[in-house]
């Protein structure tokens, strides 16, 4: 079962619409975890979410790894979870 491990307090924006972030984790097959960045409309409506970011030997190792995210690299996962993904639909 997904887990949210650690929530962000800075915005993202995409034209009029904000995002706050949060990494979510989850035992992968009982040996290791995984992580990855959900975006979440403040206003409410689907969020947009990265794919794995990391696997991890165990949960502690994720929230450790999602406390020294640092806002570069959360722009970036933006980009790729939001933007990227309305570049690829299809029209």
């Amino acid at each position: 079962m997904a887990e949210v491990v650690r929530d962000f307090d800075d915005l993202f924006r995409d034209g009029d619409t904000r995002y706050r972030a949060r990494v979510v984790a989850a035992s992968c097959q009982g040996t290791t975890w995984q992580g990855w960045i959900e975006f979440i409309p403040t206003g409410g409506g689907a969020p947009c979410r990265t794919d794995r970011e990391t696997v991890q030997p165990d949960r502690h190792a994720v929230v450790y790894w999602a406390e020294g995210l640092e806002p570069l690299y959360l722009d970036g996962a933006f980009e790729r979870a939001c933007r990227s993904a309305k570049v690829s639909a299809p029209a």
